[in-house]
């Protein structure tokens, strides 16, 4: 059972070596575990510090390409390096390294597929008050639009299998905590929350410039997700509004009509037509873009069988490789023994 780490870096030489440090060397249950970062167009040292510290593989982008490119490049590398479990975690060591055992136990034990780390946010300091109120308000919305239960959803301390890296496909290019969820809550995927720790701010969040910033690319990250993986939903709700609008216009219309007074209210007939006819399309359009969902969903099986197909040949050329090299040791060790029994011969 191999286990490898990963953490998305961007100009991080100052904090990495703290958050390597803190890494477990040692999970019962894990046979193997190795490190790897990404780094994201970093332009300090941040490359030279991880090489110094030993980390097994290193990913680089030559230009930022922003958190979740990087997060799928991460997970893809420890695919392609045989991992069992990949766990994420940032590299301001924002999260307690001791608890990244909490996040694999339910993975090793068979009891989920995707494991998220819930941060204390109402006991962390430095989250200022409305930033716990927006936390807790972004974990809602995500938890109606994927049907799922995770109480921290912007939490990128996590722990996925290898079932399920194979599985994730993130289209948003801001980031993969929001839609990942969402997008596993549409595939029932296993899921489950463990309780975690979170260390002293190290560095101020590099992950938006402004708290309404934030707010607005989570807030459109959210609706694009849901209207992505449920778009029948989405598209049914917006059209039930108008139509439901318009439909008490229309009723407002024939009760003045029946009472003789209709002549005056032709403006609102007219706005409750408009207003009926747009929830109507706006449900025909729910109906087209569920049809796509559903080709979308098949083109994600199609990519998961490919990406599983890619990962076995992969090994595959890897033990043979192995078996290669053992096998040319094994001669040579045979030829050298050879060597050295022939004058031991010729002397007899």
């Amino acid at each position: 059972m191999k286990l490898i780490i990963q953490i998305p870096c961007l100009n991080e030489a100052d904090t990495l070596e703290i958050a390597l440090n803190d890494l477990p060397k040692h999970i019962d249950g894990i046979d193997e575990i190795e490190y790897l970062i990404i780094n994201d167009g970093s332009t300090d040292d941040t490359v030279q510090v991880a090489r110094d510290w030993g980390v097994n593989y290193i990913v680089t982008f030559r230009n930022n390409k922003g958190l979740a490119r990087g997060f799928m490049a991460g997970l893809d590398a420890c695919l392609q390096n045989g991992a069992d479990i990949i766990v994420n975690t940032d590299a301001d060591n924002q999260y307690c390294g001791d608890d990244i055992e909490k996040l694999v136990r339910p993975i090793l034990d068979g009891k989920a597929d995707i494991v998220i780390g819930e941060r204390p946010i109402d006991q962390t300091e430095h989250f200022s008050p409305l930033k716990k109120r927006l936390q807790h308000l972004g974990s809602w919305t995500v938890r109606v639009a994927s049907d799922t239960d995770m109480p921290d959803a912007p939490s990128g301390f996590r722990a996925y299998s290898r079932e399920a890296a194979l599985r994730l496909n993130v289209t948003n290019e801001y980031t993969y905590t929001l839609e990942t969820i969402i997008q596993a809550g549409r595939n029932r995927m296993a899921m489950e929350s463990v309780p975690v720790r979170t260390n002293a701010e190290l560095r101020p969040s590099r992950l938006f410039s402004s708290m309404g910033r934030y707010v607005k690319r989570s807030m459109v990250t959210i609706l694009r997700s849901f209207m992505m993986y449920r778009p029948l939903k989405f598209f049914s709700i917006i059209g039930g509004i108008f139509f439901g609008i318009g439909l008490i216009l229309d009723i407002r219309f024939l009760v003045y009509y029946f009472n003789g007074s209709g002549s005056g209210h032709i403006q609102s007939l007219i706005l409750a037509t408009m207003l009926v006819l747009i929830g109507v399309q706006t449900f025909v359009i729910g109906l087209l873009s569920d049809n796509i969902a559903s080709s979308r969903k098949i083109l994600e099986d199609v990519q998961y069988h490919v990406r599983r197909m890619e990962l076995e040949q992969h090994e595959y050329i890897g033990k043979q490789e192995e078996q290669e090299a053992s096998g040319s040791q094994n001669k040579a060790q045979e030829e050298g023994s050879g060597k050295k029994a022939a004058p031991a011969g010729e002397s007899r």
